[in-house]
């Protein structure tokens, strides 16, 4: 717990002011995250002896974050033209002796689709009207939920919510974090209405905490999915006390997609 804890402190030194700044800082910061996810995504693959191709994957995210940051444009033709260059490179690996190389282009294709285009949504977060503060909405909702659902999940979890998928999640956790999710939700409308630039009413943060908060968890079980299959406890182990990138950002994506949906429908 206090490596978990010193841990996110320095996180929250780094983020902030990142998220303050915009631009080039966001941009890196979001960017290693990603990049780095996509990296792990392709090691845990290869764990249960699958070939993805890091250029293609790890690479490929990182051109349709550029790209999706400062030519949003390019976005389609750029994941148009890996899709066909991961499809040429496994052919030939095929050609070349690896009977598994239709099962390694489908796992390319989900790492371009979910780390390089999904993920992609945390940019799009950052660039709404007043974005750093949407950000500041959204991203500790989910990490108040997590960490509710975490400690009263570890404390009072008796009733299993996923039995193969996730053993360690309860029921009573996942209530506990949504309550906080959306108590919390409804305090950042509160505040930022009355100190910062925002105009929403507290209702309207409770109802985008309580979607946030009971839908995230679904970013974390996904991440689930792909660990369980290929045998990784950990998405990594660079960060002290919370795994990998990957393992930090799983219900992030989730939060980023939903956020700037559901700020867009019904909030601008």
């Amino acid at each position: 717990m206090v490596r978990r804890l010193a841990t996110a402190l320095l996180l929250l030194l780094l983020i902030v002011p990142a998220v303050v700044m915009g631009g080039i800082a966001y941009f890196l910061l979001v960017g290693f995250f990603i990049v780095t996810s996509a990296w792990e995504y392709v090691q845990m693959f290869r764990l249960a002896r699958f070939q993805p191709n890091a250029l293609i994957t790890v690479g490929g995210t990182f051109l349709l974050l550029v790209a999706r940051a400062f030519r949003p444009a390019w976005t389609d033709w750029i994941l148009t033209v890996l899709i066909l260059v991961a499809m040429t490179y496994h052919m030939y690996a095929y050609e070349c002796g690896r009977q598994e190389a239709a099962l390694d282009f489908v796992i390319d294709l989900g790492g371009l689709a979910y780390l390089g285009w999904i993920a992609g949504y945390m940019i799009d977060l950052r660039e709404l009207p007043q974005g750093a503060w949407w950000v500041m909405i959204v991203f500790p909702i989910v990490w108040l939920t997590d960490s509710g659902a975490y400690m009263i999940g570890a404390r009072y979890g008796r009733h299993k919510m996923l039995h193969r998928l996730s053993p360690n999640k309860s029921w009573e956790g996942f209530g506990a974090g949504v309550l906080i999710g959306t108590l919390y939700g409804g305090f950042f409308a509160f505040a930022y209405t009355r100190f910062g630039p925002l105009h929403l009413q507290i209702w309207q943060g409770l109802l985008m905490g309580l979607v946030l908060s009971s839908v995230t968890t679904l970013g974390d079980l996904g991440e689930s999915l792909i660990k369980r299959f290929t045998g990784a406890k950990d998405s990594g182990a660079f960060l002290p006390g919370h795994g990998g990138a990957f393992d930090r950002i799983d219900s992030l994506i989730w939060a980023a997609v939903i956020g700037v949906i559901w700020i867009r429908l019904f909030l601008l």
